[in-house]
């Protein structure tokens, strides 16, 4: 199988001329799927949608992730201290991957065997054929003001906060 790496937008568009011109076309519209790995009309080519910094590591580690030696876990994240943390207290020996895009096409290539990620609704993990398999923690959003603006603005950012606090006191 040829795993071509590519990122949306501009990367991607640009180079499906240069597929076509090659015989390859993929199938799936990125834009209209939730998919990360896109099938082609050639059924020894896919191709996987990923970060353009991300490249490089998918490149580097895809290659050889078939041959492990020992029982070490593979585990790609963007939360590199908080798995480091989480598998430690459990006294299991992981290899962390650090990628900045979607997680999910990690064990899907072959990069890792597992991923720590952000979970919403699960929508993405279920379209790619992945389960989640243990909760590691809540996580909320804040919203943060800088000290100087809180001085400087302060009834427009107190308007603001009035109308979030009104929002989220109703669900």
């Amino acid at each position: 199988m040829i795993t071509l790496a590519l990122s949306k937008g501009r990367i991607f568009d640009e180079t499906l001329p240069l597929l076509k011109a090659a015989g390859i076309e993929v199938l799936d519209d990125p834009e209209k799927t939730r998919k990360l790995i896109l099938a082609t009309n050639q059924p020894d080519v896919r191709v996987v949608l990923v970060r353009a910094t991300d490249v490089p590591t998918y490149v580097q580690y895809g290659g050889a992730a078939a041959v492990r030696q020992g029982a070490r876990l593979t585990v790609a994240t963007k939360y590199v201290a908080i798995a480091r943390e989480f598998f430690a207290a459990k006294g299991v020996h992981v290899d962390l991957i650090k990628l900045y895009g979607s997680m999910e096409l990690a064990p899907l290539t072959g990069l890792a065997d597992a991923i720590v990620d952000l979970v919403s609704t699960g929508n993405t993990l279920k379209a790619n054929h992945l389960v989640e398999v243990e909760h590691i923690m809540d996580i909320s959003s804040r919203l943060v003001v800088n000290q100087a603006a809180l001085k400087l603005k302060r009834e427009p950012i107190r308007r603001i906060i009035d109308a979030f606090a009104g929002v989220v006191g109703q669900k």
